[in-house]
C-alpha cells in the first residue's frame, strides 16, 4: 500500500531487485577496501591495486544504474527533463562499467606481459634465437591494454543521445528525437548499444576468463586454481550481467530481479576466494 501511494513505477520486484544490488555495492566497497588496504598496501603489487580499483569502478556503475532504474522514474518533472537526466546517468554508468573493464585489462597485462626485467633476456634471445618482449615492449603493450576500454568508455559519455536511447524511452516519454537503431529480428536496437553491447563489450567479456583459463594450463598448483577460480567467477559475474538483459528484453522481471544480481553475488564470492591463496600476496 505504501508503494501503491507513493511511487508510481516501483513495484514489489523493484524493491527485492534494488535491495539486491545494494548489497552488491556494499560487497564491492568492501572488496575494494580489502584489495587495497590488506593487499596493495602490503605488497605495493600494481596488480592489487587494479584489483582494487576494479571494485570501485563496479560500485560507482551500479549506483548509476540503481538511480537510473530506480529513481529518476520517479522524479516530479517534465519528460524531456526525466529523459535527459536518465540518458546522463545512464552514460555514466556505462563509463564506471569500461573504466572496470580497462581495471582487468591492466590485471592481465600484468599477468601475461609481466613488469619483472629479465637480466639474462639478451642471452636468452642469442640461445633459442627466439622473439623476447623487452621490458618497454611489455610496458607499451599492458599500455595499450587498459587505454582501449577507456577509449571506448569516452566515446559512450560523447556519443549523440540518438545512437544510445531505446525505442521504449521514446515511447514512455514521447520525446521527438529520430534514433538510429539496427533490426534485429524485428527488434529495434539502438546502433550504438549494439555495437558497444554485442561487438566491443563481448569481446573484453570473452577476453577475460579465456585469458585466465589460459594462465591456469600454463601454471600449476596453487595459481592454477587461483587462475581457474578468477576464469569462473568473471564468467558468472557477466553472465548475471546477460541475464539481466535477457530477461529485461523478455519482460519476465520476477526473474530479473532475482536471478542476475545472485549470480553476482556468487561471482564475487568466487572471485574472493581465488584472490586469497597466501602465494600470491
Amino acid at each position: 500500500m505504501f508503494l501503491e501511494e507513493n511511487f508510481r513505477y516501483f513495484s514489489f520486484w523493484d524493491a527485492v531487485e534494488s535491495g539486491l544490488y545494494f548489497v552488491i555495492v556494499g560487497y564491492y566497497f568492501l572488496l575494494f577496501a580489502y584489495f587495497l588496504l590488506m593487499r596493495f598496501r602490503l605488497s605495493k603489487k600494481l596488480y592489487w591495486l587494479f584489483f582494487s580499483i576494479l571494485f570501485l569502478c563496479l560500485a560507482a556503475g551500479r549506483v548509476f544504474f540503481i538511480v537510473y532504474y530506480f529513481f529518476i522514474p520517479e522524479l516530479q518533472a517534465s519528460n524531456a527533463e526525466i529523459a535527459q537526466i536518465l540518458m546522463l546517468y545512464y552514460r555514466l554508468a556505462i563509463f564506471c562499467s569500461w573504466l572496470g573493464l580497462a581495471c582487468l585489462m591492466g590485471i592481465l597485462g600484468i599477468l601475461l606481459f609481466p613488469p619483472e626485467v629479465d637480466l639474462d633476456q639478451k642471452n636468452a634471445r642469442k640461445k633459442t634465437n627466439k622473439f623476447v618482449l623487452t621490458p618497454t615492449m611489455k610496458l607499451l603493450l599492458r599500455i595499450t591494454l587498459i587505454a582501449l576500454p577507456i577509449i571506448v568508455g569516452i566515446l559512450v559519455l560523447v556519443l549523440p543521445d540518438n545512437l544510445l536511447m531505446s525505442p521504449k524511452m521514446v515511447e514512455k516519454y514521447n520525446l521527438d528525437i529520430d534514433l538510429v537503431t539496427i533490426n534485429i529480428f524485428g527488434w529495434k536496437y539502438p546502433a550504438g548499444l549494439f555495437i558497444l553491447n554485442f561487438i566491443l563489450a563481448p569481446i573484453f567479456m570473452a577476453a577475460i576468463p579465456f585469458l585466465f583459463l589460459y594462465l591456469a594450463w600454463r601454471t600449476f598448483g596453487v595459481l592454477r586454481k587461483s587462475y581457474a577460480l578468477n576464469a569462473i567467477g568473471f564468467f558468472l559475474y557477466y553472465t548475471g550481467r546477460i541475464t539481466q538483459g535477457a530477461f529485461e528484453v523478455v519482460g519476465w522481471h520476477h526473474f530479473e530481479a532475482t536471478i542476475p544480481p545472485l549470480i553476482i553475488l556468487c561471482s564475487l564470492l568466487i572471485i574472493v576466494i581465488a584472490n586469497n591463496y597466501e602465494q600470491l600476496r
